[in-house]
Parts: C-alpha cells; structure tokens; sequence
C-alpha cells in the first residue's frame, strides 16, 4: 500500500493504472511526459484484475488510510470502453480473517463478496485442500511453558540452551554435515519471536554471550544416575541474526538467504531475533523451530507468526511460547493452552477499517483528492500541471465529488450518519480545490512557479504537497496539503514538544 502513497507525488506513477498513449524501446509513456514516444493506437487500458495479499493486516489506520486511497484508484482504475465504467476484479487472499465482507466493503466498496474455497457440507474438505490427520501428515506442535519466580530472561536462556543443545547432539547422532538430508537440520536454527524491539535489544545479550558460552560446555548436563546424554556441546556459534525494521532490506534479503541455508553450510544461522515483520512473507520451507517470549497482543499475529516454521509437511515445526504467569493475560492463555490452540482461529480479531471518520478524513483526504485530480485530468499530471487548476476547477469538483460520495454510499452506515458524512466529504472537496487555487494564485502574484513537490523537476520551485512533520506555511491554505509519503505512518502519535536552548527562555 505504500505504493499508493506516491500518486499524489509522482507523475509517472498513475501510468500503471492505464491511460498511456505513447511507446518507444524504453517504455511508456502517458501524460506525465507529454511528447515523448510514438502514438500507440489506442491508449493502455487500466487494470482487470487487483490481487491484495494478506488482507488481515489492512486494519486499523492504515485499513482507513488504505480506504480513503482505495477510492482515487478504483476511480482511475474503470474501464470506460464501453460507456459502463466497468471496475476491475479484486481478489483478496489471508489466512486469518473475521467478518472480512465487511473489511472488503469499506476498502473496496464491494458489497457482494465471494469466499473461496466455498463451505462445503465437510469442514475438513473443501475441494481445494483437505485437511489429514496428524497421523498421515506431521502437524505443527505448540508448547507453553511458565515459570512462576523466574524473570522473563532467565526463562528464555533456559529454555534456548537444552533446545540447541538437544538438536545439535540429534543433528551429528545423525551424520551431521555428511548427511545432507539430515532429518534435524530444521531445528539447528531457532527462530525467536518478541513482541517488542525493547524486548528484543534486552535479550540479544543474553543470546550474545550466556547461551554462545555456556553451550559450548553443555553437553556434560545429565541427571544423577543417568547414562545416556541428551546434550552435546556447540562450539561453533555465529553471532545472532536480527530481523526487525531497524536493519536495511539489503541485510533483511540476506538474511532470508541464510535462514534458507543447511547447517552444514558456510554462513548458517543459529539464532535469530525477530519482531512480527516476520509474520508475513517469510516462507522459508526449512525453519522447524520458534521460540515465542510472551503472547503476542493480537490472535491473527501469533497465528501468522509461529506458521512460518514447519512449512513442510516432511519436517513437523515445534512452536513454544514463552508465558509469564504473573500477567494476567500471559496466565490465562497458559491456564487454557490446549483448548486456545485447538480453537484459536475462532479468537482472530475483525478488521476495523473506518476510511470516512473524521480523523481519517483529516489525515488522508488531501492525499487521496490530489491522487485522483492530479492522474484522472491529464492536463493536471506534469510537475508544472499543478498551475492549471483554474481552468478545470468546476468539472474536477463534480468528478471528486461523485466519485468519494459514491464510494461512501457503498458504505454500510445509517441514514443520518450517511447523510452528515456526504456532506462533510463534498464540503472537503471543494475547500481544497479552493485552497489549492489560492496556493497557485499566490505564488504567480510574486513570481514563483508552481510544482507538486519541491523535488519534482523542474528545481527550485514552490510546491504545493507538504510533508507531514512541516510546520512552517505562508497560510492555512499552504497546511491542508500536508500529504503521508507512507501509509504506514498513520499510528497513533504523541506530542513531542522541542526547547532550542539558543532561543532562550525556559523549556
């Protein structure tokens, strides 16, 4: 969805929506670069078909924000061919989902939606996968453990130690690196999850130097009186691997490379520390072993975070979850561990996306308006288009207005609750257009061009959109363009108030 964000800054990005006119042996080109190409016979037509993986995490703000932009691309997405103003086909895939006709509506204005694979009169066979028991096929195994008097760290080197150990004497029992297909090279990698990267960073030095030391000894642990050992020292440790967002996509591409590598090769993994980036997109067949430190707050992310390990039917995963009894929440999830596991699907949470409340309004409307002004009136795309609003003023403002009031329509809302927000959306479309011309018209009074963003070509103009942390504006009109570069920076906020002591006063 980050993607969506760039329309109202980026001319050529409304060109993957259609409307491209113009080729040559570089690409495409539609109005944002007026002139370049060769003529095509007919322009590019928009897209037939929108695929939305992982449609459980478009929730919350950026479920609303994603909504609100929704609107601008299902408007430049119709296709008008024939005069009907056909929309696109949206397929939406996930695995945890609740109430999702409902989530589909408000992001897509869809009433209608059809569920696939369909129910059936078998629950455990839907014609499009069935489920086997775990007799047939190894299943994931959940474990929890808990600890009453132990701090949270403590607990989880304990639990890690006779973990890696364990798989490190089951990995050379069974040929170690002479056996490429060794059955227990999935759980020489463990993969831990926290809920935090302040509960991560907290336990990075543990894994660093407690459990690195002390497995290279560990292998003498037994019980009195016991003859056969469990344990077998690991004397080869490298550093632990993180996967948060505090580390770069190039390092996040390789470590993806390395989790996917056999023990026995060069540049392996023997811990790594994670936060819920990955509870989607890593699918990596040979991870087999998760440790979990504390439940995570909602249901769909702990089932899509500990799915990533025994992706392979061959190799079972083994899940354990790490539970502090002294927290209520933690505790009672432990009290009720086999039934929770046995139902949790039932505990995903419905998807709140409200794209028309207030705040969202507040947040994204003038995001989503200069998306739709800037690709659906070709006169309006190029960097210097932005000066050409008076011109276009009355058409746009009936083409804005019909299109978010019809989306609003397709919103299941009350008589009285619709009617107040149909008014509030036509009331917005038209003080931004009027802003938006009184920006232009102020700065042609002193002789400045216009652009949409002041790193759009040509340089050293003034912009229209506005960042979203600026506070410096010439007037109250200059502050309704301030636009989101990422729909992911939406999250709830607080106020953080900054004393430069070389101004004087108090702070």
């Amino acid at each position: 969805m980050d993607k969506f964000a760039a329309l109202p800054w980026e001319a050529r990005s409304g060109a993957l929506l259609g409307g491209a006119d113009r080729y040559d042996g570089e690409g495409y080109y539609g109005a944002a670069e007026p002139g370049r190409g060769r003529p095509l016979p007919s322009p590019l037509p928009p897209p037939d078909l929108i695929v939305q993986d992982e449609l459980h995490l478009i929730s919350g703000p950026l479920g609303s924000m994603t909504g609100l932009y929704e609107t601008a691309i299902e408007a430049l997405s119709l296709h008008r061919s024939n005069g009907d103003g056909a929309r696109p086909k949206i397929v939406a895939s996930t695995a945890t989902t609740r109430r999702a006709q409902d989530q589909i509506r408000a992001l897509f204005g869809r009433p209608m939606t059809q569920i696939f694979p369909p129910p059936g009169p078998d629950r455990r066979d839907s014609f499009f996968a069935r489920v086997v028991p775990a007799r047939e096929k190894s299943a994931r195994l959940y474990l929890g453990i808990a600890s009453p008097g132990r701090n949270a760290k403590v607990q989880m080197r304990r639990v890690l130690l006779p973990l890696m150990a364990a798989a490190q004497k089951a990995w050379r029992d069974a040929g170690g690196g002479d056996n490429e297909n060794n059955p227990a090279d999935p759980y020489m990698s463990v993969l831990t999850y926290f809920n935090s990267l302040r509960e991560l960073g907290g336990a990075r030095r543990i894994v660093e130097e407690e459990v690195q030391h002390t497995l290279r000894a560990y292998g003498a642990r037994r019980r009195i009186g016991q003859e056969r050992r469990y344990f077998q020292d690991r004397r080869t440790y490298l550093e632990p691997l993180e996967l948060t967002s505090r580390v770069s996509t190039a390092e996040v591409a390789r470590a993806r490379r390395r989790l996917g590598r056999a023990f026995h090769e060069e540049d392996r993994v023997d811990c790594a520390l994670a936060t819920n980036m990955i509870s989607v997109g890593l699918d990596i067949q040979r991870l087999g072993l998760m440790v979990v430190v504390g439940q995570p707050k909602m249901n769909a992310e702990y089932i899509q975070a500990t799915s990533r390990v025994g992706r392979d039917d061959e190799r079972p995963g083994l899940a354990i979850t790490l539970l502090n009894v002294h927290k209520p929440r933690d505790r009672s999830y432990y009290e009720r561990f086999r039934h929770y596991h046995e139902t949790f699907y039932r505990s995903v949470e419905a998807g709140s996306v409200t794209p028309f409340a207030a705040r969202a309004l507040d947040r994204g409307m003038a995001g989503a308006v200069v998306a739709l002004a800037r690709h659906g009136e070709p006169s309006l795309t190029p960097a210097r288009g932005v000066g050409g609003i008076a011109s276009v003023r009355a058409a746009l403002e009936r083409r804005l207005i019909a299109a978010f009031s019809d989306r609003l329509q397709d919103q299941r809302l009350a008589d009285d609750d619709l009617a107040e927000r149909l008014r509030s959306v036509r009331s917005r479309v038209g003080d931004l257009l009027d802003s938006w011309r009184h920006v232009v018209d102020g700065y042609r009074d002193v002789g400045a061009e216009v652009t949409y963003q002041q790193y759009e070509q040509p340089r050293g103009k003034k912009p229209l959109l506005r960042e979203m942390l600026d506070t410096d504006f010439e007037s109250e009109h200059h502050a309704k363009f301030r636009v989101n570069r990422s729909l992911r920076d939406v999250e709830p906020q607080v106020n953080l108030f900054l004393q430069d002591p070389s101004a004087g006063g108090s702070s």
